[in-house]
């Protein structure tokens, strides 16, 4: 067999829709080459694609679709939402088509038909996506209570100014809220409405999520989220994960690049910082964790029974 023509540089090295390539030139005879790796009707590639961005691998599934987005874990996934990963999602694509549309039935392609409003749908890098706020109610049909609480505390958490390329939060309690509202009877929504009563504003990571329901459900006070050490100068000092100003009691949970170098260092001038300001310092890691985070519990209580803190105050 001969070698197939070259492709236009704008379809090599990723899946493409055989309509765009029509468009840009390429001929039925060379779509229909053996070297193509037919994905779905009317999507083809010249490659592997699977070590391609998510956004450039679901694109053409997309495309191919009128009225579709990514939804569900996809979303998620191009959102840069928490989430847990399930087995042979990196093989799959999540969609959602407004119900009363025709019937999907491709390969790749997990499609959700269901009531989809034209505000619930966002755009990232260029895909139809479902919002954050509507795509955190679509993952309650498949997420714990704790997972959807960890996805809640990242949409609505504040961005790091200068750290991150956005400036506002990716939606807020309102939102979310509204989606509750919007969607009665929708698979998931139990989960939804206990989880929205946690969600809470300055967490950076599930694992400070986690931690924060630890304490709570073990009958401590709630702490506050990144809230900023103040000095007795009036000075703004850094901000812990958890805190309790009350008792001068700060948490931090340390993820596994604390172990870098400059991280440690930092780390260490951070105790400093506590033991100069006259707060505890609780170091949590992800041993601490376990067994239901018994043991970062007890780590808690003991610093917070230390500072003067009683149960049932």
């Amino acid at each position: 067999m001969k070698t197939p023509r070259p492709l236009p540089v704008d379809f090599q090295d990723r899946p493409f829709t055989v309509v765009d390539a029509a468009r840009a030139g390429v001929s039925p005879k060379r779509l229909r080459h053996s070297s193509l790796k037919r994905l779905g009707k009317g999507i083809r590639a010249e490659s592997a694609t699977a070590e391609l961005p998510l956004s450039i691998r679901v694109r053409p599934f997309i495309e191919v679709n009128e009225r579709c987005a990514a939804s569900h874990l996809t979303a998620a996934e191009l959102l840069l939402l928490p989430r847990r990963l399930q087995k042979g999602s990196q093989d799959m694509f999540h969609v959602i088509r407004p119900e009363g549309e025709a019937h999907l039935n491709r390969p790749h392609v997990i499609v959700h038909r269901m009531k989809l409003y034209s505000d619930e749908v966002t755009t990232v890098e260029g895909v139809p996506v479902t919002t954050p706020e509507r795509t955190w109610l679509d993952m309650a049909e498949t997420l714990s209570v704790d997972e959807l609480i960890a996805m809640g505390d990242s949409c609505v958490r504040v961005p790091r100014a200068g750290l991150e390329d956005r400036a506002l939060p990716l939606c807020c309690l309102a939102d979310l809220q509204r989606m509750i509202d919007r969607h009665k009877g929708k698979r998931g929504l139990r989960k939804a409405k206990e989880a929205i009563k946690l969600i809470r504003v300055g967490s950076d990571s599930p694992q400070e999520t986690l931690l924060r329901l630890a304490v709570v459900r073990a009958g401590l006070p709630e702490p506050e989220l990144n809230v900023p050490i103040i000095g007795h100068d009036g000075l703004r000092h850094h901000e812990p994960d958890l805190s309790y100003r009350e008792y001068r009691v700060g948490i931090e949970y340390e993820g596994e690049h604390h172990g870098d170098e400059v991280q440690i260092v930092m780390d260490i001038a951070r105790s400093e910082c506590y033991e100069m300001l006259g707060w505890t310092e609780v170091r949590i890691s992800k041993r601490h964790m376990l067994n239901d985070a018994k043991p970062a519990v007890a780590k808690v209580r003991t610093a917070l029974v230390q500072a003067g803190w009683r149960p049932g105050r």
